[in-house]
């Protein structure tokens, strides 16, 4: 039988438990070594299958990519050759496409498959083309992307929209470019910070950090680094609803306060209300758990939005959360018109869920969840589910665990360490 989740629910969850670091950090962050032939360590590198796929595309085009330490990954990419992007590997990670910017810089030329990844709608890479085109690259789409540049030149750049990933193509490839490049309506999410700040360490000229506007002076020749990559706020927020879910008393060491300040306003609408003591979250047990309407008693809108709005990634975790959670809610999922889906799965378990198009629902909490047999859709739908069935009263199995393997590291080891009665099984 294929890999599967073994849960047994109804357990309140206790202890402390550590943030891996933040995966979308690390994707782009190994993307980027491909700027300089000199040694790059990265630490806090979450071991999931998106980054060993990844460390499986740099190694393909001749890289050395070596474990140092149980969460430490030195890179050397002085090796490197120019060559298209291998297709299996591409089709098994979104992310893939984030080498596009890195080399075109060092090659002038990029050969590259449509990349894989979650199915969660429409994902258009659109945006990354239209930035480096006006760097100064020439693109050609047909049943694979090609694109070419005899040389990158710093531009004035508007994207079409804030995309994480185009963003952060279009900062790779700016890094390199001569001369300014002014990037605009950019994406400005806690992962696509970490991967300015490293470029920094690397000896790039990155201002704007952190908001929608970044001034790059490129050009110059980047050099090795070692880099720390910050706390996951998306798994943080995954822990919040878990505690809240499980009524259980959860800390979570470290954190990064500033990344958590809509995760936490959109909690604080459903009654959860963790305490934030230096770097530390605190998840008490016995939250309010109530939904808050709006004044005047009004049914009340949870949305997610590009930063610094709530994460869309954590609107699958929300979802689970306000099924547990007295009161009406509405919830809006502007990103993905696919992502709701999975909804199906959490009303089979008992939940009172009402999905009104590809982008609403309404939940109508507190419902009594009963244990169910379900599938892993998505990285971020599977950690739901998985929080529905620990919340559960009964057994629930959970198939296609791989996908939320592909998110967040040895999960089901991390989560018996609170308590949790969940088993891997493999025969």
């Amino acid at each position: 039988m294929p890999p599967r989740f073994l849960v047994h629910g109804g357990r309140a969850l206790s202890g402390t438990i550590r943030p891996a670091g933040n995966k979308n950090a690390a994707l782009p962050l190994l993307a980027a070594t491909l700027l300089t032939p000199d040694p790059v360590e990265l630490h806090n590198l979450p071991r999931i299958r998106d980054v060993e796929m990844m460390r499986a595309l740099l190694l393909d085009l001749g890289a050395e990519a070596e474990w140092i330490g149980p969460n430490s990954l030195r890179v050397m990419t002085a090796n490197v050759v120019a060559k298209p992007l291998d297709p299996e590997l591409c089709a098994k990670i979104r992310a893939s496409i984030l080498l596009a910017g890195p080399l075109l810089a060092r090659f002038g030329k990029v050969i590259l498959p449509p990349p894989g990844g979650d199915v969660i709608g429409r994902r258009r890479v659109d945006t990354h083309f239209l930035a480096l085109e006006q760097l100064g690259a020439t693109v050609f789409v047909g049943d694979r992307y090609e694109i070419e540049a005899k040389s990158l030149v710093g531009a004035d750049i508007f994207l079409d929209e804030p995309s994480v990933t185009g963003t952060e193509n279009a900062l790779m490839a700016a890094v390199a470019a001569v001369g300014r490049t002014t990037l605009r309506n950019a994406a400005a999410e806690p992962h696509v910070q970490d991967l300015a700040r490293a470029l920094v360490a690397m000896g790039a000229s990155i201002e704007g950090i952190g908001t929608n506007v970044y001034i790059i002076e490129g050009g110059h020749p980047l050099h090795g680094t070692s880099y720390e990559i910050g706390p996951d706020h998306i798994e943080i927020g995954s822990f919040i609803g878990l505690a809240a879910v499980t009524n259980g008393s959860i800390t979570i060491d470290p954190v990064r306060p500033d990344d958590l300040r809509s995760t936490l306003l959109g909690f604080d609408r459903l009654g959860i209300r963790p305490r934030v003591e230096g770097h530390r979250l605190v998840v008490d047990a016995n939250q309010e758990r109530r939904i808050r309407p709006d004044l005047g008693g009004h049914v009340p809108k949870l949305e997610d939005g590009p930063w610094p709005a709530f994460p869309a990634d954590l609107t699958s975790i929300a979802i689970v959360a306000a099924t547990q959670c007295e009161g009406l809610i509405l919830i809006f999922e502007k990103m993905f018109e696919s992502r709701l889906f999975f909804v199906d799965k959490l009303i089979g378990m008992g939940a009172r869920i009402v999905l009104c198009d590809p982008h609403r629902v309404v939940i109508s909490g507190r419902s009594s969840l009963r244990g169910g047999t379900v599938e892993s859709p998505d990285i971020r739908a599977g950690m739901a589910v998985l929080l529905a069935a620990l919340a559960a009263e009964g057994t629930s199995v959970i198939y296609n665990i791989g996908q939320i393997e592909r998110g967040y590291e040895r999960i089901d080891e991390r989560l018996r360490a609170l308590g949790a009665e969940i088993e891997r099984r493999d025969d």
